[in-house]
């Protein structure tokens, strides 16, 4: 394989690092996962990689360290099951005059919650450009995220900050929630995907009045609202009047740590066959499946996080594999370490 010139990775450099200062919830972020990312980078053979000048061998591992960098979507039961659930929904209310039905992901942190809920609204539109090929200015999603400590004016600014739409200190919330329905109406917008909910406190005025705001964006546009946040059924979210009105006209999935089964070892060789390691003996991570599931809790996001960490440790120290010893080396999150020290508590024989 011959050895690519250095002028040719630059584009691939240049549009990673485009990407890297693009985020979900604005338009052109959004539009960015939809076209997918780039396809992984050619392995070199040894000996071409052995060749290379440090020039080029600094960009060919500059590539390679960004795709290991990346957040790999994989088609879990869990993703399947929101997407037809969202599905479903969406043909449900494609007639409905009010009262729409919606969607609520609730679980754990790191149990895959915003990764089903984008792939759920990246399927969405891809059905909507194919439905309308030769249509532009078509918006069918639209990505927000609750800030901490919300207000009903901050959450309808991330609306207009998705669309683009300018908001002035002394725009009113009414003048700003009328401008996103108006764009959203015009746009033929479908589906509405929030998230980070459990950022509303119901006991809180201004989380009432957020929660209202949703409510009343709901009312106003023809579209179907998907939720996803921490552990919503046990926040509160979904109990007295304003909680009942969200639970009587949501279904909820539930999100978890993933039981150490077929599946999870799936999950283990899909992540293991991405990578682009050159002295990575394939099959190690497989042959690692039950340590990893005990490393991380069964956290889809855990188990990421230390398989990327581990191949982006190997470029960088030249080991180029990942081993049990440098997985280890990964700190996880604090939710990862506390479900795997439970898991071991009640599999231990005393």
């Amino acid at each position: 394989m011959p050895i690519s010139k250095p002028a040719a990775r630059l584009p691939v450099l240049r549009e990673a690092d485009a990407e890297a200062s693009r985020q979900l919830n604005t338009l052109a972020g959004w539009r960015k996962v939809i076209d997918g990312p780039p396809a992984p980078p050619a392995l070199s053979s040894r000996s071409a990689w052995q060749r290379m000048s440090v020039t080029e061998r600094g960009l060919y591992d500059e590539e390679r360290l960004d795709h290991h960098a990346r957040m790999l979507t994989v088609a879990t039961s869990f993703v399947e099951q929101t997407a037809i659930c969202g599905r479903r929904l969406v043909l449900l209310n494609r007639h409905a005059i009010s009262a729409r039905r919606g969607l609520i992901v609730s679980g754990p942190a790191g149990t895959g919650k915003t990764i089903a809920i984008t792939q759920l609204g990246r399927s969405h539109e891809l059905l909507d450009r194919a439905r309308h090929p030769h249509v532009t200015g078509r918006i069918p999603v639209v990505y927000v995220t609750v800030p901490p400590a919300a207000t009903a004016r901050m959450i309808a600014t991330e609306f207009a900050r998705f669309l683009g739409l300018p908001v002035r200190a002394r725009s009113n919330i009414t003048d700003i929630i009328e401008a996103v329905v108006g764009v959203c109406t015009d746009t033929r917008t479908g589906m509405v995907l929030v998230d980070e909910l459990h950022n509303i406190s119901l006991t809180s005025r201004h989380g009432a009045e957020v929660a209202d705001t949703l409510k009343y964006f709901s009312e106003r546009l023809a579209a179907t609202f998907v939720y996803a946040g921490i552990d919503i059924a046990e926040s509160g979210l979904l109990s007295g009047t304003r909680g009942a009105q969200i639970a009587g006209r949501f279904t909820l999935i539930p999100s978890r740590p993933f039981p150490c089964n077929s599946e999870w070892k799936g999950l283990v060789a899909t992540m293991e066959d991405t990578l682009r390691l050159h002295d990575h003996r394939p099959g190690t991570l497989t042959s690692l499946d039950r340590f990893l599931h005990d490393h991380t809790g069964g956290m889809i996001g855990s188990l990421s996080h230390a398989i990327r960490g581990a191949a982006v440790d190997a470029i960088l120290t030249g080991t180029e594999k990942i081993t049990k010893k440098s997985l280890q080396t990964i700190p996880l999150d604090h939710t990862a370490h506390t479900t795997a020290s439970l898991a071991t508590k009640t599999t231990t024989p005393r």
